[in-house]
């Protein structure tokens, strides 16, 4: 699989078969945030995606590029939340049925999210199964087609089409921070950012517990470390993915870190100055920016808000 690649006409391919069904989501600007930050920030909201993040991209692209019969059967995937709910909604929409592996400690608003959407869950222990096998056996098991949260050119192609919008509206940018979990969202947005800007600055950010990708990166091979234990459930995941890291070893600048505390600042800012709620992981590049992280500093940079699912009493836990 690593030898497979996305290329900027995959993203573009993408974007118009996924037209019509995914939101094109805004571009925020704030003078505060600009003032705070020294730059000027564009902020991709895909908080305001369906299903409330970015993987409802990569997700309905993939699955859209099944053959009715396979929908007919259905699909399986694995997730500790959001794209449980894409496969969901995205099953729903292309008329399919959805079996998502979710962890026993996924956000609880999450997983009802993923149940609404008419998906039925199993459940595992993440700390101590690994749900690339399981989820691989639950499909093959039921004759399902599994579609992977990240390492799959379709998804990846996909989640790829946030940054071709952004640089569609903002024109060329210094830098693109992106969160970093799998490796899906930083890689499809570096193919398509780097093709659209070059000498654009890709820089993806990671929670100081689950910095895998920064790891791999300076060992030059996939590093696995324990499941972190952090606030960005998102992005608690051991290792980079076999597809996405040989592209974004290619394309990415660095990986900076960020702290759960720099988490709840940007989660705190975003809504009291900027008036958007987002969750710990899609905060985590906004967090990064805010905290000093990115240096030098971009004149113009691109913010991806990755996502904006988490349930109200979770959020006033994280705020208190």
């Amino acid at each position: 699989m690593s030898g497979v690649t996305v290329t900027l006409a995959d993203v573009q391919d993408a974007a118009a078969r996924i037209k019509g069904a995914v939101h094109r989501t805004p571009v925020l600007r704030s003078r505060t945030l600009d003032a705070l930050v020294g730059a000027e920030v564009h902020l991709k909201c895909e908080n305001f995606q369906r299903a409330g993040a970015f993987k409802f991209r990569g997700a309905y692209h993939a699955m859209s590029r099944l053959a009715p019969e396979q929908l007919a059967r259905g699909v399986a995937a694995f997730s500790s939340g959001n794209h449980a709910q894409a496969v969901a909604l995205a099953a729903r929409e292309l008329g399919s049925s959805a079996v998502i592996l979710m962890p026993q400690d996924a956000p609880r608003s999450k997983r009802d999210a993923t149940e609404g959407y008419g998906a039925e869950i199993v459940t595992y222990d993440r700390y101590t199964g690994d749900r690339t096998e399981i989820g691989a056996r639950l499909a093959a098991g039921r004759g399902l087609a599994l579609i992977p949260p990240y390492d799959h050119p379709h998804v990846i192609a996909g989640q790829g089409t946030a940054a071709l919008e952004l640089i569609e509206e903002t024109g060329p940018l210094d830098a693109l921070l992106t969160p970093v979990g799998g490796g899906g969202l930083v890689a499809g947005s570096a193919v398509a950012a780097t093709a659209l800007v070059p000498g654009i600055r890709m820089i993806g950010v990671e929670p100081e517990t689950g910095d895998d990708t920064r790891r791999s990166l300076a060992a030059g091979e996939r590093v696995r470390i324990p499941v972190p234990r952090t606030i960005a459930d998102g992005q608690a995941l051991p290792e980079p993915g076999e597809l996405t890291f040989p592209i974004n070893r290619r394309l990415l600048d660095s990986v900076v870190l960020v702290g759960d505390d720099e988490i709840k600042a940007a989660m705190r800012l975003a809504f009291e100055r900027l008036k958007i709620v987002t969750e710990p992981s899609g905060a985590t590049a906004l967090a990064a920016l805010l905290a000093g992280a990115v240096d030098p500093l971009p004149r113009r940079v691109g913010v991806v808000i990755s996502g904006g699912n988490i349930g109200l009493d979770r959020f006033l836990e994280l705020m208190a």
